[in-house]
C-alpha cells in the first residue's frame, strides 16, 4: 500500500520544494500550512488531529525555527498526536549547530516510531527568498561575522534528500547532515551574487551590535531580531563551517555549488529590482 506523507510548511522554501516532487513523482501527500484545507497552524493544536488522519508519514518543518522558546514543547507534542493518529514515520529538518535543535532531534528519535533526521547548514534560498533578500535588492548588504566560513546548502537539494528518505525506508534511523560544497564568508556571497547578476552590489562589514541596532531602526520584530542574534552567535562560529557529503552519498551526485545557484538565480530576475531597500 503507497505511503499517505504530510508535508509540514508545504509552502515553505523546502515543503514546496518537497511538495512539487512528490507530485511530479505521482505520489499522495497532503499539504500541511494555515493556508491548507484542511488547515495546519503550529500554534492551534486543534487543527493537529485533522491533518494527521490517515497519514502514515510526515516530513516536519519548524516556523520559525526549532531554536525558538516553545518549539521544543510544539515538537513533542505534534509527536505525541502523531502516534496517537498512527503515524509511522517522522523525518524531521533540523538545524546545523543549534542545541535547541538536538533536543527537538531527540524527541523524535526517542518517539518509538521511524524516523530520519536531516540537519542543514544555512540555506542558498536566504538571499532569494527569506531575510537577507532585502538588502541584496537594495544594492548594499552590511552584516557582522564577515570572517565566518559557511557551507550553505541548495533547498533542491535539501528536498531531494527529503523525499528519498520519506519515500525509502533504508534511510530509517539515519541523521544526514547536508552542507553545500565549499565555504563562503558574506563577502564571497555577495560577490558571486554580483558577478551573475552583473550588478553593483556593495558588501560591509559591521559589529553585532550595530546590525541590532539597524534591525530596530527598521523596526524589525522583537522576535525576529531574537532569532537573528541567536543565529549569528551560536550557530555562525568556526565548528559548524566543516563541509559534509552526505547529500553525494544519498543522491549519488554532489551538492549544488553556491555559483550555480547564484546562475539560476539570476536568471528569475528575483535580484534585479535594486530600487528596493531593505526592510525586515
Amino acid at each position: 500500500m503507497e505511503k499517505q506523507i504530510l508535508v509540514l510548511g508545504g509552502t515553505g522554501k523546502t515543503g514546496s520544494r518537497v511538495a512539487r516532487k512528490l507530485m511530479d513523482l505521482g505520489k499522495q501527500f497532503r499539504i500541511g500550512s494555515r493556508s491548507a484545507s484542511p488547515p495546519f497552524d503550529w500554534e492551534k493544536q486543534q487543527t493537529w488531529n485533522v491533518v494527521l488522519q490517515d497519514i502514515d508519514t510526515v516530513y516536519i518543518t519548524f516556523q520559525p525555527d526549532l531554536a525558538v522558546p516553545g518549539a521544543l514543547d510544539s515538537i513533542a507534542a505534534f509527536t505525541n498526536e502523531a502516534i496517537n493518529c498512527g503515524v509511522k514515520k517522522l523525518v524531521l529538518l533540523s538545524g546545523k549547530g543549534e542545541k535547541e535543535a538536538e533536543a527537538c532531534e531527540q524527541v523524535i528519535i526517542n518517539s518509538g516510531l521511524n524516523w530520519i533526521i536531516v540537519r542543514a547548514s544555512w540555506f542558498n534560498q536566504n538571499f532569494s527568498e527569506s531575510f537577507f533578500l532585502g538588502p541584496i535588492l537594495g544594492g548594499h548588504v552590511a552584516l557582522p561575522k564577515a570572517e565566518v566560513l559557511v557551507p550553505y546548502v541548495d533547498a533542491d537539494d535539501i528536498a531531494d534528500v527529503v523525499v528519498e528518505a520519506l519515500l525509502n525506508d533504508k534511510h530509517n534511523g539515519q541523521l544526514y547532515k547536508l552542507t553545500g560544497p565549499r565555504k563562503l564568508t558574506f563577502e564571497n556571497v555577495v560577490n558571486e551574487i554580483a558577478k551573475a547578476t552583473a550588478l553593483e552590489i556593495n558588501f560591509q562589514s559591521i559589529t553585532m551590535d550595530e546590525y541590532i541596532q539597524m534591525l530596530k531602526e527598521y523596526q524589525t520584530p522583537d522576535d525576529y531580531i531574537w532569532l537573528i542574534s541567536y543565529l549569528f552567535t551560536e550557530v555562525l562560529i568556526e565548528k559548524n563551517s566543516a563541509v559534509t557529503h552526505d547529500i553525494e552519498k544519498i543522491l549519488g551526485r554532489k551538492a549544488k555549488n553556491f555559483s550555480e545557484y547564484a546562475k539560476e538565480t539570476a536568471s528569475t530576475g528575483v535580484w534585479n529590482a535594486l530600487t528596493k531597500h531593505f526592510t525586515s
